[in-house]
């Protein structure tokens, strides 16, 4: 049976708290969407839609600890979070997993993430806590304080949400003054489970999908979106990380994964 946890459920808590006891001193929430809000996730326009109507936390249940975009990728989404993410910043990490992609040699003051399977999210050692919370059911009224996080992530998600909307607003309200959200993203997707909006766009057109969810928030900057990240001032790996790097670029496919990000900053200014 689920784990009763703060009103919700964790799926399979149990087995992990045990095994994982050094790990897990963090605090650990789930919510339980109401039938009429799951209904109301379901019943969307159609460019909202999916091919696969069923509920997302059934689809999510199974732990998936692989990655689904390739190294170089997550390369420059690490060194795009060096670069705009401060040390010491308060972090959240939106539909996260088992990785985070943060740089390994920065320290921020508090990383707290979110997904859909609690397993997978124990395993993020980056973590200081998280929350299982499924967004088109409940994309509004999240249980964080307002104006509490420097930098809001979500790294090759975005493309799931339903009522985006609903969930950049509630970015805007989590974020500081000043605070940056960063949306990264490949063509790598569970097609069944993207919006149609996503589906049928070129690469160019998901970029302008992205920047429409921030500009429909009043109090967000002019969305910038890029399409590749210098890799060269990114600390290098020594020794034998250096050879077996080397080494796999060479089986690495000439062309990887494309590379998208639209970043965002809560606006200091007082927005009227």
């Amino acid at each position: 049976m689920p784990a009763e946890v703060a009103g919700g459920y964790i799926v399979g808590i149990d087995s992990f708290i045990s095994s994982n006891t050094a790990h897990f001193s963090m605090e650990v929430w789930s919510e339980a969407p109401t039938e009429d809000r799951a209904q109301g996730a379901r019943a969307q326009l159609p460019e909202k839609s999916k091919l696969d109507r069923g509920e997302d936390r059934q689809f999510y249940d199974a732990p998936r600890l692989v990655t689904h975009v390739d190294d170089t990728f997550l390369e420059k989404v690490t060194q795009l979070y060096r670069q705009r993410i401060p040390e010491g910043a308060a972090v959240l990490d939106l539909m996260s997993s088992w990785v985070s992609h943060l740089p390994p040699e920065r320290r921020y003051s508090k990383v707290v993430g979110h997904g859909m399977n609690a397993a997978e999210l124990a395993r993020n050692k980056r973590l200081d806590s998280f929350f299982v919370r499924d967004l088109n059911a409940e994309p509004d009224s999240w249980a964080l304080p307002e104006r509490s996080f420097d930098a809001v992530l979500c790294c090759v998600s975005v493309q799931y949400l339903q009522q985006p909307e609903k969930v950049f607003a509630e970015i805007f309200r989590v974020l500081k003054p000043g605070g940056v959200c960063i949306i990264t993203f490949s063509n790598r997707l569970f097609y069944n489970k993207a919006i149609q909006a996503w589906r049928d766009n070129s690469g160019f057109g998901r970029v302008q999908l992205v920047k429409q969810y921030f500009l429909c928030v009043e109090g967000f900057t002019e969305p910038e979106a890029l399409n590749d990240v210098d890799l060269s001032e990114a600390p290098q790996p020594q020794g034998l990380a250096a050879v077996l790097q080397n080494a796999q670029k060479l089986f690495r496919r000439v062309q990887g994964d494309p590379f998208y990000a639209v970043i965002s900053y809560r606006n200091i200014k007082v927005v009227h």
